[in-house]
Order: structure tokens, then C-alpha cells, then sequence
């Protein structure tokens, strides 16, 4: 067993940070991760992959109306924005508890390799956007034979 020398000063910082932490989610929740400039608290995940012929992008965007999503690529970025509806409120009804996130979304992407943006194709599906972005012919890898 190894002996381990404590120090009083990292327990410190430790209890700063989860302070600093605690008061920022409480009062600024859209600044926290690697979007410190989103436009909401939330945002829609994302799954991005690649095949031989395109990159393809599946987004899940429940409660998001087609007409609401805007999809732009320019210099070798996809970008998605939207928003997303609240629901209208009834009245006389007591509300209880209201956890699902509402207001504009933004996400931007880096597109690896060239890709054709007069071909892109996008489908929007069950609360899910799918976006087809075909790779040009340059960036397509080639299989050479041997002889």
C-alpha cells in the first residue's frame, strides 16, 4: 500500500469548481459543454457517419415541424437550424411539472473530404432528419489492382 500525502488546497478548488459549476447550470443552463454559444438549452443529438459513395447525418428532432428546420453548407460546413415549438397552454389546467426544452437550435459541423452540395438530399421522418451529402469524385477513394 502506497501512503498518499492530502492536500487541504485540492479539496478547495475541488468545492469551487462544483459551486461555480451548481450556480452556472441554475442561472445561464444553455453555456455549459463545448456550445458556451448555443441559443438553447438544448439541442438535437446527432449521429454522423460515412459510407464509399456519401456522409450521412441523422438527427433526432422530435416536435420540430418540418418547414422549422434549415439545412446550409458552405466552405465544407453543414449547419442545422430550427426551432422548436412550445406547446400552446391551456388554460384551467394545472401544470405539474414541464421538462421538455423548446426555442432555437444550432449546429454546425466540419464535413471531412469534398462533398457535392447541388446533390444533397434531406428526409424528415418519425421526428428524425436525415441528411445525405454525396462525396465528389476527387474524395472518393479509388481501389487500385495490383498486377
Amino acid at each position: 500500500m502506497e501512503l498518499v500525502r492530502w492536500n487541504p488546497m485540492h479539496d478547495m478548488f475541488g468545492l469551487r469548481n462544483r459551486i461555480n459549476r451548481m450556480f452556472n447550470d441554475s442561472f445561464m443552463p444553455a453555456s455549459h459543454g463545448d456550445d458556451s454559444l448555443s441559443l438553447s438549452n438544448w439541442k438535437p443529438a446527432v449521429d454522423i457517419y460515412d459510407n464509399d459513395e456519401s456522409i450521412v447525418v441523422q438527427a433526432e428532432m422530435p416536435g420540430v415541424d418540418k418547414k422549422d428546420i434549415d439545412i446550409s453548407v458552405k466552405d465544407g460546413i453543414l449547419t442545422l437550424t430550427g426551432e422548436r415549438s412550445v406547446d400552446k397552454e391551456e388554460k384551467g389546467k394545472n401544470v405539474y411539472v414541464v421538462e421538455r426544452a423548446h426555442g432555437r437550435f444550432l449546429r454546425s459541423f466540419s464535413l471531412p473530404g469534398e462533398v457535392d452540395p447541388e446533390a444533397i438530399k434531406a428526409e424528415y421522418k418519425d421526428g428524425v432528419l436525415k441528411v445525405v451529402i454525396p462525396k465528389s469524385e476527387k474524395s472518393k477513394s479509388k481501389r487500385i489492382t495490383v498486377h
